[in-house]
């Protein structure tokens, strides 16, 4: 019995490793896909996704088919016989499969008449209707009518050589299933075994030379024919010598030498490099482009920015997707309808030049990371043009040029909504205090932590669940960080603290009855004590709307004290719900709604008074207490609707 189980676990094992080998590759995903979404048509039927106005059909993925899109142009969905099968007339879908025949007959069965022409024109006929065992990347009809004409021929005019040469490199001497077609292979082809280069993509698509196989799996009795979109031709070159040897690329080409990056595009690997034209490095201005020529690391980082780390061809993107650069960030890769994009940008001017180590692309755009940027550049480049123009109209701009480390806080521009923007020696003085003396990263600053700034001031730092603040600024993007020196965008302009709570109470004309009302309550010392409180400080308005009878000192006490929370919250820290407990009383409910804070669904006037001690919140009304707490709320019955919200 025992045996008996140990063979049925065995066997269950073997079946599991079987499967788990099984694994089915991208382009069978797929096509699987397609096969569900054409299922309703009949058998064997794929429902294809066709770009309108041109010939590309694609087999679909989830994603696409729900967006109806590709390269962001809308797609029609044609529905056709899986590779391999045939219609019958009077039944439904493709129930048939193709007969098998050899390789010359299966180039007409799959539409790929113009290669067969020319297989019978350069005598290769023979061949591939005896005997073997081959794969034929058949270009399609289309693919030969996009050659150009000098090309073609070069091709036709020598038959016998030039045109069975070109043939027989679009063929491998063996069987090989889209599943053999593994990402990153090479086979030897049947001229001279130069290689042919097989991509075989995470989204399905799959590549040889750059060509995508449009129809695949065509199997005949002497072996297999998949149809490319374009006529493929060898590949002798490694992208350093393509680079070498064209006169657009001359800038690049100093560049990568004072890099020393010439080994690495010379050496193994599979790299897609975005090789920027001599136009390219004419668009930038002279200092920059002189500035970074100058300076190795800011080089190297700007030409390893143009480098992705896998080999992609242009086929192969069929809608944006990031990707990682040798430099360490990532691109946004995409597609606009025949457009190939980065960052969202039709640069691209000429592709898929392929080499043994990896493919180039031509751009006419240079594309400067973060890392070989300065600090004004940075500025200059980014959403904060408020604070780019305030920084040089204070004279700040030899700070943001040189190569000093230190940490620019640069606030949005809604910060300076409502501000006047005329330059004072007070304006001055503040923006020197949003540059801090050090070059930090914002994911090693710690709650409690101090920053020197430019003017000399400390600021502090507060770790809240969802932000990072700096005083009452936080921070609103991720970093900038740049060659020298890094940039924080955050939501506010820094207001360093004046003095305890108590000062800048004092300090302010609308809170002369708060003010009052503390010295009545014997809390002024409270406030002017080391602390971390957040008072909800209502205005002289708040009080004047005030029940008339007066309050006793200790009811007085209780109420101000159900307006002070015992914790440190700026504006910026406040979510959707956030709750805190004050001094006297059960809680205090934030939230926040159009960038308006409210306690209590009290709107908050003035957020984020910074003090020494804590924070001030101006309130228009005094907030409802809980009725036990206080007595003389319960004297007069009736709610005075903009003191208590009775629920």
């Amino acid at each position: 019995g025992r045996e008996m189980k140990r063979l049925t676990l065995f066997a269950l094992a073997i079946t599991l490793i079987a499967t788990g080998f099984a694994a089915k590759t991208p382009y069978q995903a797929v096509l699987q896909h397609s096969r569900i979404r054409g299922r309703t048509h009949g058998p064997n039927v794929c429902a294809m996704q066709k770009i309108q106005g041109t010939d590309k059909k694609y087999f679909t993925n989830c994603k696409q088919w729900y967006h109806r899109k590709i390269c962001g142009k809308p797609t029609v969905v044609s529905y056709e016989c899986c590779p391999g099968y045939e219609k019958v007339i009077g039944e439904k879908g493709c129930p048939a499969a193709l007969p098998l025949v050899n390789i010359y007959k299966t180039l007409g069965v799959v539409g790929a008449t113009t290669t067969k022409m020319y297989s019978e024109r350069a005598k290769l006929q023979e061949e591939i209707e005896g005997p073997g065992s081959f794969t034929f990347f058949a270009p399609s009809n289309e693919a030969w009518a996009a050659l150009s004409t000098e090309i073609l021929d070069a091709l036709v005019s020598n038959v016998n050589i030039e045109l069975l040469n070109a043939l027989h490199y679009h063929m491998i001497n063996k069987r090989l299933t889209s599943d053999d077609l593994k990402h990153g292979a090479s086979f030897p082809s049947m001229y001279q075994d130069f290689d042919v280069h097989i991509h075989h993509y995470s989204n399905g698509i799959v590549t040889v030379n750059c060509a995508r196989l449009v129809k695949t799996d065509q199997h005949a009795t002497n072996g297999i024919v998949h149809v490319v979109d374009r006529v493929i031709t060898a590949i002798t070159n490694n992208v350093n010598s393509l680079i070498d040897t064209d006169d657009d690329l001359d800038t690049l080409r100093t560049a990568v030498a004072a890099a020393g990056l010439t080994n690495l595009l010379e050496n193994e690997g599979s790299y897609t490099i975005f090789a920027p034209t001599n136009e390219a490095f004419e668009k930038i201005p002279p200092e920059t482009l002189t500035r970074i020529l100058g300076d190795p690391v800011a080089l190297k980082d700007l030409l390893n920015y143009h480098i992705l780390k896998n080999l992609h061809c242009s086929e192969s993107i069929v809608a944006g997707t990031p990707l990682e650069t040798l430099q360490g960030t990532v691109l946004e890769v995409g597609c606009d309808g025949e457009e190939m994009t980065i960052n969202g940008k039709a640069i691209v001017t000429q592709r898929d030049k392929l080499g043994t180590n990896g493919v180039i692309h031509y751009v006419n755009e240079l594309l400067i990371p973060d890392s070989a940027k300065t600090l004004l550049e940075l500025v200059e480049g980014s959403v904060v043009t408020t604070a780019s123009k305030l920084f040089k109209d204070a004279g700040l701009t030899d700070h943001l040029i040189g190569s000093e480390a230190v940490t620019l806080l640069a606030p949005l521009n809604d910060a300076f909504k409502d501000k006047s923007l005329a330059m004072t020696p007070d304006l001055k003085k503040l923006l020197r205090n949003h540059i801090l003396k050090e070059k930090f990263s914002s994911k090693s600053l710690y709650h409690g932590q101090e920053l020197e700034t430019l003017g000399g001031l400390k600021l502090r730092v507060f770790v809240f669940r969802n932000s990072l603040c700096i005083e009452n600024a936080c921070i609103a993007a991720h970093d900038k960080n740049g060659r020298y020196a890094n940039m924080f965008i955050v939501d506010q302009i820094v207001a360093p603290p004046m003095g305890t709570v108590m000062d800048v109470l004092k300090a302010d004309d609308r809170f002369s009855t708060l003010v009052g009302a503390i010295q009545r309550a014997g809390l002024t010392e409270l406030l002017n004590k080391k602390g971390t409180y957040t008072f909800f400080a209502p205005t002289n308005a708040a009080f004047s709307a005030m029940p008339p009878n007066i309050p006793t000192s200790v009811e007085l006490a209780n109420l101000l004290r159900y307006h002070i929370g015992e914790e440190f919250l700026v504006s910026g820290a406040v979510t959707s719900h956030t709750r805190m407990k004050p001094l006297t009383g059960d809680k205090l409910e934030l939230g926040t709604r159009n960038s308006t804070v409210y306690v209590n669904r009290v709107p908050v006037v003035e957020t984020d008074l910074m003090a020494t001690n804590g924070v001030v919140h101006a309130v228009d009304f005094l907030l409802n207490i809980m009725i036990k707490t206080i007595s003389y709320f319960s004297a007069s019955s009736q709610c005075d609707v903009p003191l208590c919200f009775s629920s």
